[in-house]
């Protein structure tokens, strides 16, 4: 039988990967989503005619800015605070 001093120690472990794990995939949505939407504002910049759609298309361009901003921001606002936790299972 395992000791279940260490198999916590292994799941806790485990928990905290999956943990960064998903903070990183959540980064590379936003990232996806950011690109995403600053292709579509510059179509709609380039190829619809008229200032509504440029308007519209910059509009999209900035949002999509924001986004990529708000997933950095956010990924390493998570990414610090695993950094720190002092709750992580110590590397053995």
């Amino acid at each position: 039988m395992t000791d279940p001093d260490v198999s916590c120690r292994i799941r806790d472990e485990l928990a905290w990967r999956r943990t960064a794990l998903a903070n990183e995939r959540t980064l590379l949505a936003y990232a996806r989503t950011a690109l995403a939407m600053a292709a579509g504002g510059a179509t709609m910049m380039k190829f619809f005619g008229g200032p509504a759609w440029t308007l519209l298309g910059a509009a999209v361009c900035t949002g999509g800015v924001l986004v990529g901003i708000t997933g950095a921001v956010r990924y390493g606002r998570v990414r610090r605070e695993l950094a720190g936790d002092a709750g992580r299972p110590s590397e053995r």
